[in-house]
């Protein structure tokens, strides 16, 4: 471990959700790794409470990502990264944003820790890019000297779950995604096929989401009135609870999956042709994905059938046939 009471470091992270979330444990490597220093977030409102949360800031600043054409937003982000004086930064988020955020910076800059080009630890190793961005924090902080990364379990989040009418065991059913993204979704009328498989089997199945899921909850729910809808009723912190005492979960690739795969609850991911599971399946230690090059196409006894936490279950061919 090192560190001065002197030293700045600046760690920045912008988004998505599921990359947020691979990213807390080389969040905490750095922590662990300037155990003196004064560390700093730069992030986006999403992720505040996250960040203040998990403990391993003493700073949050947060990006409101002027667009290219903001001079006044541009001049403003210049004076703040460079009145703050740091003396090392890590970019978590190696993209050209980030990039243009490093010629910023006055001279000298600080040591920076990614992949903009004149970084002081610049990883332009074409491992970085060839499985999850969790793998290449991995090899990109090597170069800083940090081991000894592991997954962050969210340990740290707490939800009550008192005022849900749980029944266990039970399964979270994850029927959204990013609104832009219809081609990753699964449609409504499998999961609820896959609601009634499941409440035969004798799990309850629980559906979480967003306002935006609204309406395919309510199919879900219309079909399977033995499921539990809690649509635009959970937090981060509850899904994180919940995860924790759930049997399992399905779901889309979508951020909430990330969230319930890094817990240890055991995860099945749909992925249709729209997005690699090798780079974007969340991390956890009882991950399963599913492909199908149109999701219209995969049938809810297929999911049950590869889901490993059923597998043993008696009921499951008879269900099934």
């Amino acid at each position: 471990m090192t560190g001065d009471k002197q030293d700045k470091i600046l760690v920045i992270k912008l988004g998505a959700l599921g990359d947020f979330i691979q990213a807390l444990g080389p969040m905490k490597a750095i922590r662990n790794h300037h155990n003196t220093a004064h560390i700093t977030l730069l992030t986006t409102k999403p992720f505040e409470k996250f960040a203040r949360q998990c403990g391993y800031f003493d700073e949050i600043i947060l990006d409101k990502r002027p667009k290219l054409l903001n001079i006044t937003g541009w001049i403003t982000l210049k004076k703040k990264l460079n009145s703050e004086h740091f003396t090392r930064i890590y970019d978590l988020q190696n993209n050209d944003r980030t990039a243009l955020y490093f010629k910023l910076l006055k001279h000298p800059k600080p040591k920076w820790v990614g992949v903009a080009k004149g970084a002081s630890h610049c990883n332009n190793s074409p491992e970085r890019t060839q499985g999850h961005a969790y793998d290449g924090h991995i090899l990109t902080l090597g170069l800083a000297g940090i081991k000894n990364i592991t997954l962050d379990t969210l340990e740290w989040m707490k939800g009550d779950l008192s005022g849900f009418d749980l029944r266990k065991p039970y399964i979270l059913l994850v029927p959204g995604c990013a609104p832009e993204r219809p081609e990753k979704r699964w449609p409504a009328v499998h999961y609820a096929r896959l609601a009634n498989i499941l409440d035969t089997l004798g799990y309850q199945p629980v559906i979480i989401g967003t306002q935006a899921e609204k309406d395919s909850a309510s199919a879900i729910k219309s079909a399977c009135p033995q499921a539990l809808n809690l649509t635009d009723k959970t937090d981060f912190e509850h899904i994180a609870a919940l995860a924790r005492t759930a049997a399992g979960a399905i779901g889309n690739d979508t951020g909430p999956m990330h969230i319930i795969g890094v817990t240890g609850c055991p995860s099945m991911v749909v992925f249709s042709h729209a997005s690699d599971p090798v780079k974007h399946a969340p991390k956890g230690a009882n991950i399963q994905f599913i492909q199908k090059e149109n999701l219209e196409n995969l049938k809810p006894e297929e999911v049950i059938a590869a889901f490993r936490p059923l597998q043993n279950t008696n009921k499951v061919q008879t269900t099934l046939h």
